[in-house]
């Protein structure tokens, strides 16, 4: 009985860990055991005065896949401080990083991603008043045959 109680420990500890690891462009990589990507959620409108556009899109590469995230622009590119964006992927790692003030139109954030279809991006833009709004939360597709 004992014994068993003990492996049943040993077995759950083993589920739920977390590591976080330099990536690469400086990104900050948490492994967890996720299974996958939870379903993509609501997001918000900026304020006209804060809108900003951020195009998500994966590069399709099989070998080294990558999800891309890039700075279009938009009415409030100069008084926005901060843009955070979240890879979760279809095998359960995380990947967070940032763009800072000043953006700029083109400035783009690369990172490792799956060759499924269930890898989720997030991004939100933090507004001049601290508030965070989550602007976009999808699943980004592999390849795209349009």
């Amino acid at each position: 009985m004992v014994l068993s109680l003990l492996v049943m420990i040993s077995l759950c500890t083993g589920c739920t860990s977390s590591s976080p690891q330099q990536g690469s462009y400086g990104t900050v990589v948490t492994q967890t055991s996720v299974a996958a990507p939870e379903t993509p959620g609501p997001t918000q409108t900026l304020p006209h005065n804060y809108e900003v556009s951020v195009e998500v899109h994966s590069d399709g590469h099989a070998h080294a896949p990558h999800v891309i995230f890039t700075f279009q622009g938009g009415y409030g590119m100069n008084v926005i401080p901060e843009i955070d964006v979240r890879l979760t992927r279809s095998d359960g790692i995380v990947e967070n990083d940032k763009m800072v003030s000043p953006l700029t139109i083109g400035q783009s954030i690369s990172l490792d991603s799956t060759n499924t279809n269930t890898d989720r991006a997030e991004v939100w833009v933090i507004t001049p008043s601290g508030d965070r709004v989550k602007v976009v939360d999808k699943y980004v597709p592999f390849r795209s045959y349009s």
